[in-house]
């Protein structure tokens, strides 16, 4: 009976042969395909931890702002690497008071390294109708009110428009510089950006810059 039962088993284990021969090929192709995958999706995350974040990307990307529809006296507020930007449409009689207030400011020529090379005039701007600035006081990083339609005169006699830091009390005019006797000591920042077009601000990117 063993003998019988051994044959049986051997005939059986050959008959089976071709066919663990078949399986064992498909479960090591198998294998192998399923390692590369693995591969692959390990190296994704990699290849991916090369390039930049969508945070840092954002942190340093440029922002559009559309203009078409301030009207002169208005201020718009955009976000730019996380920071307040203000763009203000001035009206005629702002900007010509902004000529008249050298003697009631601490840096009236935009000496201090507050602005780029462009906004280095009386109106810290590339068109004198748009003012664009960082809205962060100098002091200690608070944020301004923006007072105007005479709101303004309370703080400083005869101006009746600027900006106004009810933290400590530090005041700007509609160029963003600093008024004298205030804790903030330097004008507020003017960011890099230039005109796309008549309704379109770039802010981050100068013109003809690198």
């Amino acid at each position: 009976m063993s003998n019988v039962s051994t044959d049986a088993n051997d005939s059986s284990n050959a008959e089976s042969q071709p066919e663990n021969n078949t399986r064992r090929r498909f479960l090591t192709v198998a294998t192998s395909v399923v390692g590369g995958v693995g591969a692959v999706g390990a190296a994704v995350p990699f290849i991916a931890s090369w390039n930049p974040s969508i945070k840092a990307k954002a942190a340093g990307a440029d922002v559009e702002a559309d203009i078409s529809k301030i009207e002169p006296g208005q201020l718009i507020r955009v976000i730019w690497r996380s920071k307040p930007v203000w763009i203000a449409r001035r009206t005629p009689e702002t900007i010509a008071s902004l000529s008249g207030l050298a003697d009631k400011l601490k840096d009236p020529d935009s000496s201090e390294e507050q602005q780029p090379e462009f906004a280095k005039n009386v109106h810290r701007s590339l068109k004198e109708e748009y003012l664009v600035l960082v809205g962060i006081c100098t002091h200690l990083g608070c944020s301004p009110q923006h007072l105007k339609d005479g709101a303004f005169e309370q703080y400083v006699e005869g101006v009746s428009e600027g900006f106004f830091c009810p933290c400590h009390g530090s005041k700007f005019d509609m160029a963003g510089r600093v008024f004298q006797n205030v804790p903030a000591g330097l004008n507020l920042v003017v960011p890099p950006y230039t005109f796309i077009d008549d309704n379109t601000i770039l802010i981050g990117s100068e013109e003809g810059a690198a």
